[in-house]
């Protein structure tokens, strides 16, 4: 299948979905309030993703950041001891508005089974109580102080691998950034974007073909932004901005039917033209936030298997090369 065919194909489960969803009654994100509408993303995720399963560690803990703040974090493990090795720090998505630490316990829970390491989920704050620069301000305080304290969850770790989707993908592209310029004691080992909305205000092709066709919405992705209220001429708003040189290797695994799909298409071509290593998987016929509904869309569970398949090759890549030195400042 190829060209046009291609672009419209659509999975059956899914079409099932979508014409699912949009048979059910929506509220107005204007309207409505803020607590009722993260109730309902709550509802949505608990119906729609796959159950937690069985997992040896989830723990929560506080870290305790130098800024005074104690972020809140979840360690998934499926070992209840294990050996040094590399940790995942996730972010999730929810356009910086939504999500939290239960929401994404599946994903986090399948990640740590999957990949066979620890992952630790941070809950950042969340817009619009707490607007830009809160949410990557936490992110890579949390990144600091696991990198600093690499035995404080009673494992050692070796290296970071940064995670995220949607907007934690945005969230966990600029701490990379921000690592590769001021290190932390651990160094990042790889960066893995899924569905990544890296370019906040840039505009692509796929917003205007995919806008509202498969349940997300630009205005609705619009009204986050407001409500998230960054400057949209920073990188740490929008790391398509940024120089990208000197990352570790990047994946992006973005969906076809997503109408951010674009900015994760322009995300990797432009790591790639800055001479990052960079593993692409586009997921055909698929929407965006799939691997969050595992349970609604059974498909995603070879995304998601796909997604683990290619963390594991980078990591085992970085474990046989080691670490790539940064960019040094003012270096062309």
């Amino acid at each position: 299948m190829s060209g046009e065919q291609d672009r419209e194909f659509v999975r059956p489960d899914v079409r099932a979905f979508v014409d699912q969803m949009a048979a059910a009654p929506k509220a107005d994100m204007r309207d409505a309030g803020i607590e009722s509408l993260r109730e309902g993303y709550r509802s949505m995720s608990a119906a729609m993703d796959a159950p937690v399963g069985d997992i040896a560690v989830m723990r929560d803990h506080l870290l305790q950041c130098g800024s005074g703040r104690s972020i809140p974090v979840r360690l998934f493990d499926s070992r209840e001891d294990r050996g040094p090795g590399p940790a995942v720090v996730f972010c999730h998505g929810g356009g910086f508005v939504f999500g939290d630490l239960d929401t994404y316990a599946p994903l986090c829970a399948e990640m740590a089974r999957g990949l066979d390491l620890p992952v630790i989920a941070i809950d950042f704050r969340l817009a619009p109580e707490h607007p830009w620069p809160a949410a990557p301000d936490d992110v890579e305080e949390a990144a600091r102080k696991i990198a600093d304290q690499p035995e404080i969850f009673g494992r050692h770790f070796t290296s970071l691998v940064l995670a995220g989707d949607s907007a934690g993908a945005a969230l966990a592209a600029v701490t990379a950034i921000a690592l590769r310029d001021d290190p932390a004691a651990l160094p990042v080992s790889a960066l893995c974007l899924a569905y990544p909305t890296t370019d906040l205000f840039g505009e692509y092709p796929s917003a205007k073909e995919l806008d509202g066709r498969f349940m997300t919405s630009v205005a609705k992705f619009g009204w986050l932004v407001e409500q998230y209220a960054p400057d949209e001429k920073h990188w740490r708003a929008a790391p398509m901005l940024a120089d990208l040189r000197g990352l570790p290797h990047v994946l992006v695994m973005p969906a076809r039917l997503d109408p951010f799909r674009d900015q994760g298409r322009a995300f990797a071509a432009a790591c790639i033209d800055a001479g990052v290593t960079v593993t692409y998987r586009e997921a055909p016929g698929t929407i965006h936030g799939h691997l969050c509904f595992r349970s609604a869309i059974p498909s995603a569970k070879d995304d998601m298997a796909c997604w683990l398949n290619a963390i594991t090759a980078i990591i085992g890549e970085w474990n046989q090369q080691g670490p790539r030195p940064g960019v040094p400042d003012g270096s062309e």
